[in-house]
């Protein structure tokens, strides 16, 4: 990695009080040791602790760090955002601000970087948490995710990854997407490589996760799968669903004829007939949700003046002068 290239650790921070000091002191060792062109961006969640004292003391004792605070608690996903919106780097680094994530493996992420991976991701594969609590739902969180994505990872919820700006600055984060971004990112076309990490018990303050989080994975990754794959042709969705509850619709229909007039089955006997007639009503409204989908769809990329593709790289920036 050349070594002018900046690189942006960001560290969302929630009631971590406790732990800011060390985590600062970690951080500006390894920048020190490793030669790193770095700064390091703490984003406070509205924290009812002494977090943003503690940060705003670390900053003033190193001085690449510099801090971020919000007027209320808005979630990791909007403090992961924030902290992105106010990067520099081409390289991004997420770490916890828990101590759990050690940063004595971001050296490690910079060296899996290389010219064909866009995306580092860190993998516990020893993991210091509860087994029922917190290890046994994030391997069936993991499993979900992978599978209905397509973008396999052992661990979606380590935080410690390492990403290439570019792909970040194109995702817009919204409730708690942000264990979703490798996937978000793949959509994109970015390119993912996982490498094990080093995963530390918690010492200070108390995990802000719970088995209540495994609910929200799955309400969360209907979104992703969504946002995703039909994004910009949400009528293969709504239109496809919608033809083929006509078609079941019809071949009901057709069996209830049939029926009448070969078997002698009075239409009012038939319940299918009936379900027949449901169907049919859902398809045409699923139908005209999808053409309702499509308005929005592309509202959505005009007035964010967003294109529905993403560029990698080019041979050579374009001259617009001669165009």
């Amino acid at each position: 990695m050349p070594r002018s290239q900046l690189i942006s650790i960001i560290i969302p921070v929630y009631n971590e009080q406790a732990n800011i000091a060390a985590l600062a002191a970690e951080i500006a060792a390894v920048a020190e040791n490793s030669r790193l062109n770095c700064e390091a961006v703490w984003t406070d969640d509205g924290s009812s602790d002494d977090s943003y004292a503690e940060i705003t003391a670390a900053c003033r004792k190193y001085p690449f760090m510099r801090g971020i605070r919000f007027g209320r608690n808005c979630g990791q996903t909007a403090a992961i955002a924030a902290g992105i919106s106010d990067s520099h780097g081409e390289l991004i680094v997420l770490l916890d601000a828990d101590g759990q994530n050690d940063p004595a493996d971001i050296p490690a992420l910079l060296r899996a970087l290389d010219r064909d991976t866009d995306i580092v991701s860190g993998w516990r594969k020893t993991r210091r948490d509860n087994a029922i609590t917190r290890t046994l739902p994030s391997r069936i969180a993991n499993a979900l995710i992978s599978g209905i994505t397509g973008v396999r990872l052992h661990d979606y919820g380590c935080t410690l990854k390492l990403y290439r700006a570019r792909f970040l600055k194109e995702l817009r984060l919204y409730g708690e997407m942000h264990r979703f971004m490798p996937a978000l990112a793949g959509a994109l076309g970015a390119r993912i490589k996982e490498i094990e990490v080093n995963h530390r018990p918690r010492i200070n303050g108390d995990s802000k996760y719970g088995l209540e989080r495994t609910f929200k994975v799955l309400l969360d990754l209907a979104t992703v799968k969504f946002m995703g794959r039909y994004l910009s042709n949400p009528i293969y969705l709504f239109g496809g669903t919608g033809l083929a509850l006509g078609g079941l619709a019809a071949a009901l229909a057709a069996v209830t004829l049939y029926k009448k007039y070969h078997l002698g089955i009075f239409v009012k006997d038939q319940p299918l007939f009936a379900v027949a007639i449901f169907l049919g009503i859902v398809s045409v409204q699923v139908l005209l949700l999808g053409l309702l989908s499509e308005v929005i769809s592309r509202t959505y990329f005009e007035i964010n003046s967003r294109a529905p593709y993403f560029v990698r790289e080019r041979t050579q920036e374009p001259d617009h002068e001669k165009c």
